[in-house]
């Protein structure tokens, strides 16, 4: 019997507040997410009579040659489902995709071992919402309608510049889930069931630590998969000691950790959705993309060499820095509740994003890593002197990614912000070294659900 057509999508995010101190469970992050969706559509390929065929293909047709074949076996001693790439009928000149393949792997083991289910061939097609990717050609702050939502970007994944909105994240949480609801329909998928949603979050945080080689934060899977939240990072010997694929005992493993089963590595992270509108509904958060983005890995890196180096210096700096964030958190659900005071609450929340500012910039030149780059400074400061906007941030990591703006959400406030940005540019001996071109508003902006389930139909243009 053919497994359902099914499609499902996750949200991007912006860590607003906690850049470095997620990293560590005594501190947490206010994370927003965005409407800007990684999608992912399966069906079942149809073969003639008599033709077995054990092939997955997966592939992501908005970019040139982005398609991925692979071949799959259930190993043996309870190894998993074992996934392999079929170089003969590739065609993506990128070679491997570590996060498709990877969780891929992971998440037919599950549904393997959950549902008993014998795995056959099937289709995956993965759309990414236009402003994941920077597109130089667009003008410089114009907002695509929605029925720009899927761009063809035209070049191979591997050229296209990412705006750091957190499509890795997006797409193991969406791909993962699509899998398992094809492969296990029985089992899941329900995502508005908080269980279900928490074994999917479990499922998609152990396939990007093992996809990107490392246990991160996980703030953007959580985020990915819940939505908007104040996030405690999980502890990182959960994730600990889980064997490759295809190693004696991975898919009992694996099961227990989707599940929370073992009592000797229990889930801890927290995801705290009393903020659930963390930007609430008489605020707009924009995104402004500079299109020049940093190698986080190597900024984190270097900040937490400076904090082992100066332990006591980085400890007053971060507990200062989580009572900054919870003074934002505290700031926004105010606006949220008491909406009639909201000159007075917008003056509160300049001021702690300025406050914020200024500790961050303190942690740049302590550490020597560039987490608000003279050239964001700037852009941010002109944004900031503009009527109706009330502050802004470079968020998560910081570097040269997209800068956050929190404005009021009334047209003379946008339309403003259109202006300016037509016309902003800063010449490379102005900005520290480092030049900005045009600087295009994305599209994005606040949205608090986490993945969901679609509607299939939705795609057709895209299939083939």
């Amino acid at each position: 019997m053919d497994q359902p057509t099914a499609a499902f999508s996750a949200p991007g995010k912006v860590l607003l507040a906690g850049g470095y101190l997620i990293l560590d469970r005594n501190y947490t992050g206010l994370v927003c997410g965005l409407d800007a969706r990684i999608h992912v559509h399966v069906h079942t390929l149809q073969t003639s009579p008599g033709l077995t065929l054990s092939e997955i293909i997966v592939k992501s047709p908005q970019f040139r040659d982005a398609e991925w074949r692979y071949g799959y076996r259930e190993t043996e001693d309870g190894g998993g489902i074992e996934v392999t790439q079929l170089k003969g009928h590739s065609t993506s000149a990128q070679s491997r995709n570590k996060f498709v393949e990877t969780s891929l792997a992971y998440a037919l083991t599950y549904a393997s071992a959950v549902d008993h289910t014998k795995i056959g061939p099937a289709s995956f097609t993965i759309l990414a919402d236009t402003d994941y990717y920077s597109h130089p050609g667009s003008s410089g702050s114009e907002i695509p309608t929605t029925t720009d939502r899927f761009l063809n970007f035209n070049v191979p994944l591997h050229e296209a510049h990412k705006t750091g909105l957190g499509s890795s994240a997006a797409l193991v949480t969406a791909f993962t889930t699509a899998i398992v609801a094809h492969y296990a329909p029985h089992a899941v998928v329900d995502v508005s069931s908080a269980q279900e949603k928490s074994r999917l979050h479990n499922l998609a945080q152990a396939a990007h630590c093992a996809a990107q080689g490392k246990i991160g934060s996980g703030f953007d899977v959580a985020a990915a998969v819940y939505g908007s939240c104040v996030y405690r990072r999980f502890s990182p010997s959960i994730l600990e000691g889980l064997v490759d694929v295809g190693v004696k005992g991975f898919s009992t493993h694996l099961k227990s950790i989707v599940e929370d089963t073992d009592p000797t590595k229990k889930w801890d992270v927290e995801v705290d959705k009393k903020f659930a509108a963390v930007v609430p509904k008489d605020l707009r958060l924009m995104m402004c993309d500079v299109d020049c983005g940093s190698e986080t890995v190597g900024m984190v890196r270097d900040v937490l060499s400076w904090r082992k180096a100066k332990p006591e210096e980085a400890l007053l700096l971060w507990e200062t820095l989580q009572k900054g964030n919870e003074d934002l958190a505290t700031e926004l659900q105010s606006l949220a509740s008491k909406p009639a005071n909201s000159s007075e609450i917008y003056k509160n929340i300049r001021e702690v994003m300025l406050t914020i500012r200024s500790l961050i910039r303190e942690m740049s030149s302590k550490s020597g890593v560039p987490i608000e780059p003279e050239v964001q400074t700037g852009l941010i400061n002109a944004c900031c002197q503009l009527p109706g906007v009330v502050g802004g941030v470079v968020p998560g990591a910081g570097g040269f990614d997209a800068v956050a703006l929190l404005l009021e959400d009334k047209e003379y406030a946008i339309d403003a912000l259109h202006h300016f940005l037509d016309n902003y540019r800063v010449k490379a001996n102005e900005g520290g070294g480092v030049g900005i071109g045009k600087v295009r508003l994305l599209g994005v902006k606040q949205e608090d659900q986490g993945v969901r389930k679609e509607t299939p139909t939705n795609y057709q243009d895209w299939l083939r």
